[in-house]
């Protein structure tokens, strides 16, 4: 499977880099689109030229890039995998990627957890309630569009603070860099309306928490995932690209694997 990479940042790069070195069995490295960057060792190229080599093509490169480029990519027939899952609480953004094939869609899991077991639970029935909160250091949560006071305020902040407290889309769409695991959740319980998120700051926090809360017909769930921050970009944990690498791997090379 030739795997092109869209975005050459801290997830990116990860990605790029180990399929370059042949650590993905049954996949190899097609090339690198990112007009910003250009990693020593990647071999970099347009999308149209990524386009016509590659099989599939891992979006790392930010909501906008999926936004943008999506429907290019699965238009070309190339699979594309998801990492900017917060992107498709954009109304009608998925349902554009769908019809934009043949290529298919597949959605990253990311920095959490447990999404299989609300996906089969929600089979059985609608969920009552489902709570995601996201705990990160505060200095990683500043936003642009926060008054500089807010953002000041944020940084020297001594103790906890509930950022934002609403419904998925809210949350996803106010926190673009840190709560695309309420999207993942939200997509996996299939139903937007039902999932509430809150973002908490804590600057003592040393890793990032997400707490997944959900009771319905098939019964009542609680995961808690505590990630080390990405060392080049603490908005991201350091986890999601072998997320991408995993899901490469079960793509390329199916056999006896948890889906």
């Amino acid at each position: 499977m030739k795997v092109g990479v869209l975005g050459a940042g801290s997830i990116g790069s990860v990605v790029a880099e180990a399929l370059r070195d042949g650590l993905v069995p049954g996949a190899e490295l097609a090339g690198v689109v990112d007009p910003a960057l250009s990693p020593a060792g990647l071999p970099m190229c347009a999308l149209p030229e990524l386009l016509s080599t590659s099989d599939l093509v891992v979006e790392a490169a930010g909501q906008r890039a999926l936004t943008d480029a999506g429907p290019q990519v699965l238009s070309a027939g190339c699979d594309l995998l998801v990492v900017s899952v917060g992107a498709l609480a954009a109304d009608g953004l998925l349902e554009k990627l769908l019809a934009a094939g043949p290529g298919a869609v597949h959605l990253s899991t990311g920095a959490i957890g447990g999404l299989d077991l609300l996906r089969s639970a929600a089979l059985l029935g609608q969920f009552e309630r489902v709570v995601i909160e996201t705990t990160k250091k505060a200095s990683s949560l500043v936003q642009p569009w926060m008054s500089e006071a807010e953002a000041e305020e944020l940084r020297q902040a001594t103790a906890p603070v509930e950022l934002r407290r609403g419904p998925a889309r809210e949350i996803t769409a106010a926190f673009p860099k840190s709560a695309n695991v309420a999207a993942s959740v939200a997509l996996a319980v299939r139903d937007w309306d039902v999932v509430e998120a809150a973002v908490i700051a804590d600057p003592a926090a040393p890793l990032t928490s997400h707490v997944i809360t959900a009771a319905g017909p098939a019964g009542e769930y609680r995961f808690e995932i505590r990630n080390r921050p990405s060392p080049q970009t603490p908005t991201s944990s350091q986890v999601v690209p072998y997320a991408v690498l995993s899901a490469l791997e079960a793509l390329a090379t199916p056999r006896a694997v948890f889906r």
